[in-house]
């Protein structure tokens, strides 16, 4: 691009505060400057929790084998702490060892969507022997929503079908968990 044209263009821009060209120390001081200790901390709450999940993306050379509902805390942990609802799905291994995970949706405070053809796609793609999902309910509740009941019951179906078993829904909340394995075992029996 023409360096002459570039410089016009970032005069223009800086001047106006608007399109994609910004100076960057300006901006950097913009929001050094437009950052109080609320929005900092705002900032940081946002923050936590997306890269803990960050940090569980990438499995770790020995990956952690689930054996009964609690082994999955670690894995959940980050849930607690987000103000929008999503939904995980953990992939595992024939040794029930975490190999990584996948968030399959975002949603609003209240309302993920979520659809068997994407947690699976996930699975599938990462060579699953198993799937744990988990999502979070903002509000604290830790009761199931007849949505959720519903979407486990698809899950379970589409599990069947494709051969990767679905060893547990979690439900996780700031004051703990549920799982509908252990509350719920009648939606695992045929």
């Amino acid at each position: 691009m023409n360096t002459a044209v570039l410089a016009v263009a970032k005069k223009a821009d800086v001047k106006s505060g608007q399109g994609p060209i910004r100076d960057p120390l300006a901006e950097k001081k913009r929001r050094k400057k437009s950052m109080n200790s609320r929005d900092l901390k705002a900032h940081l709450r946002y923050l936590v929790p997306e890269m803990r999940l960050a940090l569980i993306k990438e499995p770790a050379k020995a990956p952690t084998a689930i054996r009964c509902p609690e082994d999955i805390d670690l894995f959940i942990e980050p849930l607690r702490h987000y103000a929008e609802e999503k939904f995980v799905s953990f992939h595992l291994n024939a040794k029930f060892e975490v190999i990584g995970h996948q968030i399959i949706s975002r949603g609003t405070v209240s309302a993920s969507l979520v659809h068997p053809r994407e947690v699976f796609k996930a699975a599938i793609i990462n060579n699953s022997y198993a799937l744990i999902v988990a999502h979070n309910h903002p509000g604290g509740s830790l009761t199931p929503s007849p949505e959720d009941i519903e979407t486990t019951r698809q899950l379970i179906s589409a599990a069947k079908i494709i051969g990767i078993s679905l060893l547990d829904h979690i439900i996780v909340a700031s004051t703990g968990h549920y799982s509908l394995r252990e509350q719920r075992p009648e939606l695992w029996i045929e």
